[in-house]
């Protein structure tokens, strides 16, 4: 089993209200309801150092499959098992598979928008706001590849129908936690979601989990992406 502390590998635990805390790598100080169980506490934005090298990724990236995409970002040094960096990569891969296969966008632009909006959402959002970041970024990725805001019409609803959607498969497998098949399952719904209401057919493929074994919260066979062989 794997552990998950950043600072001493214990794992983590959920508070029932916010205290303030320092972070141990940068020392700012901030409310959460997160720690491990020595007390060390670190912030989104440092256990998201390194997220910025996606962008080199997805530029160069070729591929129309999302699920290749965000699978080559799990790699990275900076992508660990659980945390809020998978706010980012769920919409940058999605970004970068729609443009490869023929959505009509800027992707350094667009990859920095989902960089600046996918980072807002804290990590612990799926328990604590009952809305996990995995499937926020699915919508973050529909409101910007049309150009969504407050105001629009067809844009505001479509990128909230895409959430509900990413919403629903992720609520519908249930808790606890885990970043990588929420991950999969909002991608998996967005690239059918994407072909409906944009006639851009991203490519799909199977899912088989190979992080199993590194999570320990992991639902078994009740996962639609688990195989015993890991």
């Amino acid at each position: 089993m794997k552990d998950e502390c950043l600072i001493c590998k214990a794992p983590l635990e959920y508070l029932e209200k916010d205290i303030l805390m320092e972070c141990e790598i940068c020392h700012k100080k901030e409310n959460s309801k997160t720690r491990c169980r020595q007390g060390h506490y670190v912030c989104n934005d440092c256990h998201m150092q390194g997220l910025d090298s996606i962008i080199s990724l997805c530029i160069n990236e070729t591929s129309k499959n999302p699920i290749t995409i965000i699978e080559k970002m799990m790699t990275l040094p900076f992508c660990h098992m659980h945390g809020p960096e998978h706010h980012v990569m769920v919409g940058a891969s999605l970004l970068t598979a729609f443009k490869n296969a023929g959505g009509d966008i800027n992707l350094h632009e667009a990859l920095i928008e989902m960089i600046n909006r996918g980072k807002s959402v804290p990590g612990g959002a799926c328990g604590f706001w009952g809305a996990c970041g995995a499937g926020i970024s699915s919508g973050m990725f529909i409101s910007i590849i049309s150009k969504s805001t407050p105001l629009e019409k067809e844009p505001f609803a479509l990128s909230h129908k895409m959430t509900s959607k990413a919403l629903d498969r992720i609520g519908t497998i249930g808790g606890p936690r885990c970043c990588k098949r929420d991950s999969f399952l909002s991608i998996q719904s967005a690239i059918d979601f994407v072909n409906q209401h944009f006639g851009i057919e991203m490519e799909k493929s199977e899912i088989v989990c190979n992080f199993s074994s590194q999570n320990n919260q992991c639902i078994g066979k009740r996962c639609p992406f688990f195989t015993s062989q890991n």
